[in-house]
């Protein structure tokens, strides 16, 4: 297919591509690579944060903006598992959230290796509360934050690492009570 001044379809989205990368001051090489390393973060994200170990929901990915040097990511925390139902319902609330703080930093971890140019990111995870959410988890974490392995609370790993968050009698409560948006 060719358009009237000769060129094809191709050469034509190859100089929107060109004119794409000059506005944003990168080389069309660096605009490929982060696009494929989005791509790849997409697709591992995809597989390895489909189970978790205290729930068998998947995440849900609500936002994932990228600029040069840092990431903002938010998303859904996973409910509870259907499997505990039958247990008493604080249970089944700590296990959910012990699953939503392993998810952040497993997040953390899975952004920062698979995206090298990212020195930041700041993520917000949100819980379902009904129609609406209501933030439960939030904070930005940098490439050099360093947690000692001799720290085994999962509360205090994830507060090392740089997030924030409320646990009360081990439930994650809401950051901002009374403040709920809807998705």
């Amino acid at each position: 297919m060719r358009d009237q001044s000769g060129q094809s379809w191709m050469s034509a989205g190859h100089l929107i591509f060109e004119q794409l990368a000059r506005t944003k001051e990168l080389g069309p090489a660096l605009l490929v690579r982060q696009a494929c390393d989005v791509s790849y973060f997409l697709r591992v994200f995809k597989v390895h944060m489909r189970f978790g170990e205290l729930s068998r929901a998947p995440l849900k990915l609500l936002r994932l903006q990228l600029t040069e040097q840092a990431a903002e990511c938010d998303w859904l925390a996973r409910p509870s598992d259907p499997w505990d139902q039958d247990l008493p319902p604080s249970v089944g609330a700590r296990n959910a959230s012990m699953q939503a703080l392993e998810d952040a930093m497993a997040m953390r971890q899975l952004m920062l290796c698979l995206l090298p140019q990212i020195g930041a990111a700041r993520f917000r995870v949100f819980r379902p509360a009904g129609e609406q959410t209501e933030l439960i988890i939030a904070g930005t974490v940098a490439r050099e934050d360093e947690v000692p392995q001799t720290v085994r609370s999962v509360a205090m790993r994830a507060k090392l690492f740089g997030f924030q968050f409320v646990l009360d009698a081990g439930v994650l409560a809401s950051l901002r009570p009374g403040c709920v948006a809807t998705v």
